[in-house]
């Protein structure tokens, strides 16, 4: 993230020195090689930067934020694990109200450690989790 930084700092510098998105493409190439931003984003900078708008941090980005994953449900569904640790994923989805997808991101992103192992065979004789 800082390289891009860098990079917009100089392309903000070289719009304000008059130089055109083209010779700034060129120059980015020169010094950053691989890594020099592309010509398609030099030329949004530059559309940006004639719009008026000078800050070099990213737009805000659009999209609903997470409802699910949240501290309240992952200690949720801790607790229930904890009550009782043969629950299957649909046992908690019915428990806590989570989703079947989010209720499972959490016990694979969020609460996966080394206290239990998700198993991923969905036989109904398998539970969800195993203690070690």
């Amino acid at each position: 993230m800082a390289e891009k930084l860098e990079q917009r700092s100089v392309v903000k510098f070289c719009f304000l020195l008059g130089k055109t998105a083209e010779e700034t493409v060129v120059m980015l190439e020169t010094a950053y090689k691989e890594a020099a931003l592309g010509k398609t984003q030099v030329y949004e900078w530059f559309s940006r930067f004639r719009n008026g708008k000078l800050s070099l941090a990213d737009q805000p980005c659009s999209g609903r934020p997470s409802t699910s994953r949240t501290d309240e449900n992952i200690a949720r569904i801790r607790e229930l694990i904890l009550e009782d640790r043969c629950s299957t994923i649909d046992d908690l989805v019915d428990l806590s109200g989570v989703s079947w997808s989010s209720c499972q991101r959490i016990l694979s992103e969020e609460l996966q450690s080394g206290e239990w192992w998700l198993h991923h065979d969905n036989a109904p004789a398998h539970k969800a989790l195993s203690v070690k």
